[in-house]
């Protein structure tokens, strides 16, 4: 599931609260059936985190890390821990002080890879992260969710990371949920008609999410591309990203923007 939406959507904020990080006012979470906090520590045997920022003391080493986590999860692998830090070419004795933010989120992945965790959650995990780092951890987490038993909540402005991965796609806007289903009906129902800004008047405002104009007319995000396509016989239709999406319906109150 790829979790997006504009910074202050509130995509943070629900993670947090998800994991009791941050207390709820009213309403109910769930996970596994289980009540978020009741069985908050139920719940984190079986699920596994990943920030943006590196959550583990600069002074501690691969192994350290591996002692606490040891601690901590019932079902921690040690070997399996050792054969990620291997495989990303973290080394053993450096201090996680002096490593690169690309080998720190690679540390967090294979700490979060190792105790057999049933969901993975991720709160921009690849952000400013260079793409080909970014491509392996991507490629990792398809491995990780192969068998059928594992899911992944990964928030991210990076769409088209979950272009590439995600199955659904939930969109959430002033902390209102505004699109949640499969991806590729999302991106297959949605879609950019152009026209001259003279022609705008005729499409009808029910088929319309906002306008764009620019100096060579008007770009129009439909919600049903194949029925305005029927519609609309002689306009051009582009195919919308989750990008696109995103943008046209934060401004779907205006209608018409530049």
């Amino acid at each position: 599931m790829g979790f997006i939406g504009q910074n202050g959507a509130g995509k943070t904020t629900t993670l947090h609260t998800m994991l009791n990080i941050k207390k709820t006012d009213k309403g109910q979470i769930k996970i596994f059936g289980l009540d978020h906090a009741k069985d908050e520590k139920e719940i984190k045997k079986r699920i596994a985190v990943v920030f943006d920022e590196m959550p583990f003391h600069d002074v501690f080493n691969i192994k350290d890390i591996s002692k606490i986590f040891e601690g901590l999860y019932p079902e921690w692998d040690d070997a399996q821990f050792m054969k990620y830090a291997e495989r990303f070419g973290l080394p053993p004795k450096q201090k996680i002080g002096q490593f690169s933010k690309g080998m720190k989120m690679k540390l967090q992945i294979a700490c979060a890879l190792s105790h057999n965790a049933e969901l993975l959650v991720m709160d921009e995990a690849t952000a400013g992260l260079d793409p080909v780092v970014r491509d392996e951890i991507l490629h990792i987490f398809m491995e990780y969710m192969q068998n059928g038993e594992r899911s992944v909540l990964m928030s991210s402005h990076i769409t088209s990371d979950l272009e590439k991965i995600a199955d659904m796609v939930t969109f959430i806007d002033r902390g209102k949920i505004l699109l949640s289903g499969y991806k590729d009906d999302i991106l297959g129902s949605h879609g950019i008609l152009k026209c001259d800004k003279d022609e705008v008047k005729n499409i009808d405002p029910e088929d319309i999410v906002s306008i764009r104009m620019n100096d060579f007319g008007a770009e129009i995000m439909v919600k049903d591309r194949e029925s305005a396509a029927a519609k609309y016989r002689n306009a051009v239709f582009d195919a919308a990203g989750l990008d696109d999406i995103m943008v046209y319906y934060v401004h779907r109150d205006e209608k018409e923007w530049s």
